[in-house]
């Protein structure tokens, strides 16, 4: 068992991450000439393009969640807790400022100064480049507790600052005065926001009410009221009309007309959530926006009377998943059902592919010729029905005809066929559906019910001859599916919980209120294999495609993988966050898990796809280690943003011998062949004596010889000793390699000095091919005269050891190309 946990899985990306309640930053980069949105999710933030919402950076991770975000056009500046932190390349960490007591709130970049403001009211101006504070003030949060701040446009040096008390203050921070108190409107100020003309800025209050206000004249231009309670943002339009929009902690959001000074539009429920953050692109009729629901929005004004459209967005769930479930055969779509009450469809493949199937009411349906996705709702009676091609809950509600009110549906299969429904209620009714019609086909065991308890599971065989039931009764029974008349039935020593069946081996897992496992064979209706170790409720369970492994996931924040042919817990891993979910893939190549309070789906690659892993059973007192969840992952189409200062960076040979290895680029016959030459020597004999050439018919100087070759211009001896290796020719170096040792005339240092050379060759990471070529030659002449000296010898085994690290090294990167080149081909396929 390694020291990171896990033998069979590695942490590979996490799906539907995209925003939380910390207010977006917006930046533009010149040299792309592109706007980027920077969004936090935690303890690391994404850089989104706007024009396509896709992904082009992942932050490093903080140490504790990020509170707030800002950007330059050089840096991205994050809170966390009561550090700060300045990422280059929105990746990496360049700089930390120390310094507050309490956590960072707000943050502003101002040239090449920052000011932040943590809870405890201090106020502290950075120099960006050196870390060092250049002003610190304190604020008592009892008489101003600073909520708001910004920079007035053209005011050079200047800061306002609004507080939860309704005053505001103009201060300047070069002299550290302040300069002017405004008396507010009797409420506290959530917002500030410069608006396009000089002197005039937005003022969000906790009442609802908007103040436009003349900084320099201390005079209120107008005001507003939204009925939404306080107002969480504020954005002017600067394309044209003068409009300026406010978000609410309800997710609504009003366009107010600056010039008519009454409402204009307003856009209902446009997050689920309070909306964090509103931005206009500057220059064009776009709105940015997010909000805690997991949920970036791209708004577009193109539409009479004003009104705005959604042109993009990029949302996961609102609330954590309970269901997770591979779609389709090929293994690159996972339904994902919420606690939000919506069906969603995440690609492993790229974010664009990721589908809404809709949020599940029973008020909206329409007409579909064949749902293919049956859903069962927390404290309801009726399941739903859902059409994954059109991404839509589909026409059928179903619902059996006499059952009681207070009764709820518990579980669901669907046939192999596609053709029929299974549901279980809570009052022990199994009743079957035609998904086709939605009509009711029937229900099992006498006086229509077919547990005297709540049913937990059903399912059904894949020659739909049997139906199979657990219930709360302690009972698994198995019935024949057409004439639903049950054929036997096994008694548990415990209520089972929730079961799963692998159709193509006939192997049903179930998992008991006792925290332990059986596996029952469906074609002996005999129990084969039981499984303790849980330490908690077993929330969920998966088969691996041939039906040998059986995962399963618990409260007690492990992932466990038993072997069903020899019977042993063969993997096990600890995770932070309890998984509700599991499902693995039908080609067996990730496996998917969600977690409690967590809005993602994580994805864990399956090494032993890309390798041989070591299976042993596992002791009964193993203790798992805790392995990290996998973060997101830069999708390789999107193009990293960088700082508009930085250039690419040239690297030469030597700069990537010390990273990979490079080739002498020499023809193949100049190396290849070293190792046969006594072969090609016996073929290549002349049958006749070699002519004297004709003499050159002009002046050029030539060298004697039977070969005519020119004279080439005087090198120094250290260069002809440096390029001697890339002259020679094959015939050549085996005469060179040949004299090294004193048996063909060369000193008893040359071999020393030879394995040296292939050492530093090796080292440097440069022409690989030919030291590769040079030593096997080396070796297979003077292996045994080389044997005898100890010196040599242990020269050899440095080497050896060389060899074989670089090697390994060497082999993972080809191993990780190849993995990659054929996950992008079948992507594609």
């Amino acid at each position: 068992m390694p020291a990171g946990g896990s033998s069979l899985f590695s942490g590979f990306r996490v799906l539907g991450l995209y925003s939380n309640h910390v207010p977006h930053a917006l930046r533009y980069h010149k040299k792309h000439r592109e706007f980027y949105v920077v969004t936090s999710v935690g303890q690391c933030f994404h850089t989104y393009n706007v024009n396509r919402l896709g992904i082009v950076a992942v932050s490093n991770s903080l140490s504790d969640d990020i509170s707030c975000v800002a950007a330059d056009r050089m840096l991205v500046f994050a809170a966390a807790g009561r550090l700060i932190s300045a990422f280059a390349r929105n990746k990496e960490v360049v700089m930390c400022y120390h310094g507050h007591k309490q956590e960072v709130r707000l943050l502003l970049p101002l040239g090449d100064q920052l000011i932040s403001v943590d809870g405890g009211g201090d106020f502290i101006v950075w120099d960006v480049q050196g870390g060092d504070v250049y002003l610190r003030l304190h604020f008592d949060p009892a008489t101003f507790d600073v909520s708001a701040m910004m920079h007035p446009s053209t005011y050079l040096n200047k800061v306002l600052l609004g507080s939860s008390q309704g005053a505001l203050q103009l201060w300047n921070i070069k002299t550290s005065k302040l300069l002017f108190t405004f008396p507010g409107w009797s409420a506290g100020v959530t917002v500030l926001q410069q608006s396009p003309a000089v002197d005039v800025v937005g003022v969000g209050t906790a009442t609802g009410r908007i103040v436009i206000h003349n900084i320099r004249l201390d005079e209120t231009l107008m005001s507003f009221t939204q009925d939404w309670g306080p107002i969480s943002s504020l954005a002017f339009r600067t394309d044209g009309p003068p409009i300026v929009a406010s978000g609410s902690p309800q997710g609504h959001i009003a366009f107010w007309d600056l010039e008519r000074r009454q409402l204009l539009t307003q856009h209902r429920h446009a997050h689920r959530t309070a909306v964090a953050a509103a931005t206009f692109l500057q220059g064009e009729p776009l709105l940015i926006t997010n909000g805690a629901d997991n949920a970036i929005k791209v708004w577009i004004f193109d539409q009479e009377g004003g009104s705005p459209r959604l042109l993009r967005s990029r949302q996961g769930h609102s609330a954590p998943p309970s269901t997770i479930h591979h779609h389709g055969n090929d293994g690159k779509n996972i339904l994902s059902a919420g606690q939000d009450g919506t069906l969603q469809s995440f690609s492993s493949v790229h974010e664009r592919f990721n589908k809404n199937l809709g949020h599940g009411e029973f008020t909206a349906a329409r007409q579909a010729d064949w749902d293919g996705i049956v859903a069962c709702h927390r404290g309801c009676l009726a399941t739903t029905t859902w059409n994954y091609q059109r991404c839509t809950m589909g026409a059928h509600h179903l619902q059996p005809p006499a059952a009681r009110r207070t009764s709820i549906a518990t579980a669901v299969d669907i046939t192999s066929c596609g053709n029929f429904a299974v549901i279980g209620l809570s009052c022990g009714r199994v009743d079957v559906y035609n998904l086709q019609s939605g009509q009711h086909r029937g229900c099992y065991g006498n006086e229509e019910k077919a547990h005297s308890g709540a049913v937990r599971g059903v399912a059904t065989d894949a020659l739909n001859q049997l139906t199979l039931t657990a219930g709360s009764d302690w009972l698994l029974k198995f019935w024949r599916f057409k004439s639903r008349k049950q054929e036997e039935q096994l008694k548990l020593h415990s209520a089972p919980a929730s079961m799963m069946l692998h159709k193509d081996s006939g192997m049903l897992a179930l998992a008991l209120d006792d925290f332990t496992l059986l596996v029952v064979d469906i074609e002996t209706r005999r129990i084969v294999r039981k499984f303790a170790g849980h330490r908690s409720n077993i929330t969920d369970m998966t088969f691996s495609p041939d039906g040998r492994w059986l995962i399963t996931v618990a409260m007690d924040c492990t992932i466990r993988t038993w072997d069903l042919p020899s019977g042993f817990l063969v993997d096990c891993f600890l995770v932070a966050m309890a998984p509700v979910g599991v499902s693995l893939s039908p080609t067996g190549d990730f496996l998917a898990t969600a977690h409690v309070d967590s809005l993602g789906v994580y994805l864990w690659t399956n090494k032993s796809l890309c390798g041989p892993v070591g299976l042993r059973p596992l002791p009964a007192d193993y203790q798992p280690v805790e392995v990290t969840l996998p973060g997101v992952v830069v999708d390789d189409s999107g193009q990293e943003v960088t700082s508009e200062d930085a250039d690419d960076e040239y690297k030469s040979a030597e700069q990537l011998g010390a990273e990979l290895v490079t080739l002498s680029l020499l023809p193949e016959s100049r190396w290849k062949s070293l190792l046969h030459l006594d072969v090609i020597k016996r073929r290549n004999k002349p049958v006749a004596p070699p002519a004297a050439p004709a003499a050159a018919p002009f002046f050029l100087p030539t060298l004697p010889g039977l070969t005519p070759r020119f004279t080439s211009p005087a090198v120094t001896e250290q260069e002809t000793k440096v390029e001697l290796q890339f002259d020679c020719g094959p015939a050549a170096l085996s005469v060179e390699i040949t004299c090294l040792t004193s048996e063909g005339g060369g000193a008893s240092s040359l071999p020393l000095a030879f394995i040296h050379m292939i050492d530093s060759m090796l080292s440097s990471g440069r022409d690989f091919d030919l030291a590769q070529a040079y030593l096997a030659l080396f070796l297979k002449l003077h292996l045994r005269t080389v044997s005898q000296d100890s010196v040599a010898m242990a020269a050899l085994l440095r080497l050896s050891s060389r060899l074989e690290a670089g090697w390994a090294e060497l082999r993972a990167s080809f191993d990780q190309s190849l993995c990659l080149l054929s996950y992008a081909k079948s992507a594609l396929l």
